[in-house]
Order: C-alpha cells, then sequence, then structure tokens
C-alpha cells in the first residue's frame, strides 16, 4: 500500500525527492504520515482539501481489501 500511495503523491509534486512517507501500523489500522516540500504541499492538498480527501479515499479501497483502516495524514 505504501508503494501505491507514494506513486499518487510523486505524480503531483516537483520535487519528488522530497517525498518521504512514515508507515505507523498498529493491529488494525495503518496510519501514513505524509511529508513533501514546502512548495508542493499545497498541490498534494488541493482546493478546500479536495486532492487530500481523495488520496484518502483510494487508500481506504485499498485498505479494505485487507480489512484495515487506514488513515493519511500530511504532515507540513
Amino acid at each position: 500500500m505504501e508503494e501505491i500511495l507514494k506513486t499518487i503523491i510523486s505524480n503531483l509534486v516537483d520535487d519528488k525527492e522530497a517525498v518521504e512517507i512514515n508507515q505507523v501500523e498498529n493491529e488494525k489500522s495503518i496510519t501514513f504520515e505524509v511529508k513533501v516540500a514546502e512548495n508542493d504541499m499545497g498541490k498534494v492538498i488541493g482546493r478546500q482539501g479536495r486532492i487530500a480527501k481523495a488520496i484518502r479515499t483510494v487508500m481506504k479501497a485499498f485498505a479494505s481489501k485487507e480489512h484495515k483502516k487506514v488513515s493519511v495524514e500530511f504532515i507540513g
């Protein structure tokens, strides 16, 4: 799942080397902490958070196959 998230994020940003994804896993849930360059944060979040919401929706769809809950946090 981390590779899918990294692919989505790296296609949105200009500085692909600055993308960092940390995965924190519990028994039933996974939290992805996404760090991108300051200049790219707006591109990842989108207007009124629409792109961020879409990314979270896609990740929840992948996680439902593994019967886990996923949350994606964007850290500035």
